[in-house]
């Protein structure tokens, strides 16, 4: 029997209020000492903040190079030019911020198809692109959770989360490597409405077939996570938490684990209790140690919202129409061995006159 979930906003709403409402709950629950929070901004020193913000921004550039190194690798010319690849993925990390699941990925593929020449078979190939860019991620983050066993005073919980996560990102990365190099179809192509999504991917991961770019992509991605490292450990300065480095290396994994899946907007509440539960350890109080991830999580917040602002209206683009992505599925793609020829997606990505 079919399950039959409701399309009505009317629902929708509901269910994000009744998730807000459990949240709120828990938050009172459990929560840290509420009146402590104040006192934790009224330290902070700004000037770090700004450093902060700024290596955020640097994180972006970095991260969009090295989008743009496997969209020009998967794309035959016309390739979109580096600008419109930074704009796209601007727009991407605003609706990742303000809306629930991971819209952001399917935003960045419709600035870039409305503002590129008509393609058969583009819609499918830059979301491959963005999946693969995606994989590059697993990179530096396996580096990071490498750096974070090896020199981080990490509680029990959260080492069983990373070494969860290093052996699910291990396994994923050289799945996308083989399955980049591989010319016939895989098990997971045959399953039915996988074939699509699966096909998507490994369009996407042409890059893996160029060793030097493939490489560039790597560095890039690393560099950018290089910058978000240094961001967190300066923030922390700006709220006068002196802890060694590696804890800063902790906070940003676990950070990242605990926006995986965005089960509501930035996943607040559960990110800031993911950043100052291990900081205990370092002798931070809980709730100075909340009041810094609700500041991190804003120093990242403003960053992607801001840029993503500026070119949402740049693009000429509105959040309605980015709750309007056509789905990942709707792809249709030939049986290659049959020699037919890539569709676009039954709905395409929303347009506007200029």
């Amino acid at each position: 029997m079919k399950l039959h979930i409701p399309r009505s906003p009317w629902f929708r709403v509901g269910v994000m209020v009744a998730i807000a409402a459990i949240v709120g709950l828990l938050l009172w629950w459990r929560g840290p000492d509420w009146g402590a929070i104040p006192d934790a901004f009224q330290a902070v020193e700004w000037q770090w903040v700004a450093v902060a913000v700024g290596l955020n921004l640097l994180s972006i550039v970095a991260r969009s190079i090295a989008w743009q190194i496997v969209i020009d690798q998967a794309m035959a010319p016309p390739r979109p030019r580096f600008p419109l690849v930074f704009s796209a993925f601007c727009v991407g990390l605003l609706a990742n911020a303000v809306l629930p699941g991971r819209i952001g990925e399917l935003a960045r593929v419709a600035v870039l198809t409305r503002r590129s020449p008509p393609q058969n078979g583009r819609w499918a190939l830059l979301v491959g692109t963005v999946f693969a860019h995606r994989v590059f991620d697993i990179v530096p983050a396996l580096l990071l959770i490498g750096y974070v066993l090896a020199t981080a005073d990490i509680p029990g919980w959260a080492l069983t989360s990373l070494i969860a996560v290093l052996s699910v990102g291990s396994a994923l990365f050289l799945l996308a490597f083989f399955s980049a190099r591989r010319h016939k179809r895989s098990v997971l192509e045959e399953a039915g409405s996988l074939k699509r999504v699966v096909t998507m991917a490994r369009y996407g991961l042409a890059v893996m077939h160029a060793p030097l770019p493939a490489a560039g992509a790597i560095f890039f991605q690393c560099l950018g996570w290089l910058c978000q490292f240094f961001a967190v450990y300066t923030a922390m300065k700006g709220f006068d938490i002196h802890v060694p480095l590696p804890a800063a290396g902790l906070v940003l994994v676990l950070m990242n684990v605990a926006t995986i899946f965005p089960l509501w907007p930035g996943n607040v509440g559960l990110t800031q209790a993911a950043i100052a539960l291990p900081l205990v350890q370092y002798g931070v109080p809980y709730a100075k140690g909340f009041a810094f991830g609700i500041g991190l999580q804003a120093i990242e917040a403003s960053v992607g919202i801001g840029v993503g602002l500026f070119f949402l209206g740049r693009e000429g683009l509105s959040f309605a129409m980015l709750r309007k992505m056509p789905e990942v599925t709707e792809a249709e793609f030939p049986d290659s061995e049959n020699g037919g020829s890539e569709v676009e997606p039954r709905r395409e990505a929303p347009r506007v006159s200029r």
